[in-house]
């Protein structure tokens, strides 16, 4: 691999790794994803901190408020972008049991950015129904929870020591096979 490709390589890696989210600064994590988005979009929240079960974010820029429900310890929700809503920066107010918490979501103009579909929390009933299948509902339902879950803060670190082995290596072949020649 050239200098060239390498050096693409690992921008495109670090640009991965510093994908956009919107955080809160205190003590509860707030993720909206996308944090960017087109009027219509699917916006989905993910907050971490709170000690209730339920919560509510809202903001101007929301077609309606997302209720918030637990799932894998954080409590997640999903709403739309306010098809009427014109581009600009707007608060998220999140309200959960024990504190006050927000975010920010930028909306741009419709088809100014794209916007990804946001991963979405289960759909309710969370339990496996009984809708044929036998024994095997569970495991499906177990399947479906995995595939909903990104990779997280752990998988992206692995990746990058990963990657930059995999840079050092090809480095020091590099090297070995000019020292050869």
């Amino acid at each position: 691999m050239g200098p060239l490709r390498l050096t693409l390589c690992t921008g495109l890696l670090a640009a991965c790794a510093l994908t956009p989210a919107a955080h809160a600064a205190d003590g509860h994590g707030v993720s909206v994803t996308p944090s960017t988005a087109a009027p219509g979009a699917e916006i989905a929240l993910r907050v971490t901190g709170c000690r209730g079960t339920s919560g509510t974010a809202s903001s101007p820029a929301f077609a309606g408020d997302a209720e918030l429900s637990p799932h894998r310890g954080a409590l997640m929700g999903g709403t739309r972008v306010d098809a009427a809503a014109k581009p600009g920066s707007y608060d998220v107010r999140v309200r959960c049991a024990d504190a006050e918490t927000g975010a920010r979501i930028t909306v741009v103009a419709k088809g100014a950015a794209p916007t990804a579909p946001a991963p979405t929390a289960p759909a309710s009933p969370v339990a496996p129904v009984p809708a044929g299948g036998g024994g095997t509902a569970h495991l499906a339902s177990a399947d479906d929870e995995a595939q909903q879950e990104g990779p997280g803060t752990g998988h992206a670190v692995t990746g990058l020591v990963l990657a930059g082995v995999a840079a050092t290596a090809v480095t020091l072949l590099a090297r070995r096979r000019r020292g050869a020649d």
